[in-house]
């Protein structure tokens, strides 16, 4: 088995532990209210990407959302036990910027508490359901902080139909909140291509692309090796077996359907492209002087 060379950049490998039903691409035809009738798959599905992560000696990030961890305490017990940093990934997997600025306080401080209380270590990180923290909702930030999250990696430097604030820094840097407190943010990957932001950071990116053209892209967005990036993979991505729902629109599909059967091996090859350890060790192993931006300055990027 080829490994990545030890003076490659540290990447960042997250999950975002979540369910096939909580998806956004199928909120038009899954319910919340029918959530808990439908038969669960991350349990065995984040067990086999632990195992896989332990046969290539790879830690990782695990962003859990609320509900899953409600219901599965000890597999996330495990994955800390494992040595993986655990995360928040809110509480009921809904676009902040539909939610009122109370009741994502409500969630967010509900999650924390409860990852905290199942491994009995502070959790410091945060990542959006859908990277739903745009310019519109950049007011999330002041009420992570309050919460006591140190770090974020939710901002997507594209323009997207639910996500993105383009033209948004690349690399690690840290936001000035409105009320002037410090998040740290690690934005997802992007390659530039012509002068355009290609999204580069994993999900549905991964599946679509060709694998080669993937990896290029992963690379270009690297520098070609000079600095760490951010992936990330849902558990339900490497299940083919999943339930699945024609009556969800095509485009709905494709996003959420395309490759799953193909991408378990080729994450397994991503493991050997690349080096990659927790957001906090990647976020650590940057060297660069981290930009501070102002949060009205990151509404006028957009």
């Amino acid at each position: 088995m080829s490994s990545p060379e030890a003076k490659s950049p540290l990447h960042a490998m997250s999950i975002d532990v979540e369910d096939y039903f909580h998806v956004a691409a199928l909120s038009g035809v899954i319910s919340a209210e029918q959530w808990g009738s439908l038969p669960s798959r991350v349990e065995q599905n984040t067990e086999r990407l632990l195992e896989l992560f332990d046969n290539h000696n790879v830690k990782a990030t695990f962003f859990v959302l609320g509900w899953v961890a409600d219901r599965f305490p000890q597999l996330i017990r495990k994955l800390a036990d494992h040595g993986h940093e655990i995360a928040s990934h809110g509480y009921s997997h809904q676009l902040i910027y539909n939610q009122s600025q109370e009741t994502f306080r409500e969630e967010t401080l509900r999650s924390k508490k409860l990852l905290e209380d199942i491994i009995g270590l502070e959790v410091n990180g945060y990542r959006a359901a859908s990277y739903s923290i745009t310019k519109d909702s950049l007011w999330a930030l002041d009420i992570l902080s309050e919460a006591g999250f140190t770090w974020d990696s939710s901002i997507f430097p594209i323009r997207h139909d639910r996500y993105g604030i383009p033209g948004s820094p690349s690399v690690p840097y840290s936001i000035e909140t409105a009320n002037g407190n410090i998040m740290r943010e690690f934005p997802l990957t992007t390659a530039s291509v012509m002068g355009m932001a290609i999204p580069a950071a994993g999900g549905g990116y991964f599946r679509q692309f060709p694998y080669p053209v993937f990896r290029y892209l992963f690379r270009n967005a690297s520098g070609f090796g000079d600095r760490p990036q951010m992936f990330y993979l849902h558990p339900w991505e490497i299940d083919p077996d999943q339930p699945r729902y024609s009556d969800a629109s095509w485009f709905s599909r494709f996003r959420h359907y395309t490759n799953l059967d193909r991408c378990y091996d080729r994450l397994e090859r991503l493991l050997q492209d690349f080096r990659f350890g927790t957001v906090s060790e990647s976020y650590n192993a940057f060297d660069s002087d981290k930009t501070l931006l102002p949060s009205n300055q990151m509404i006028r990027l957009a």
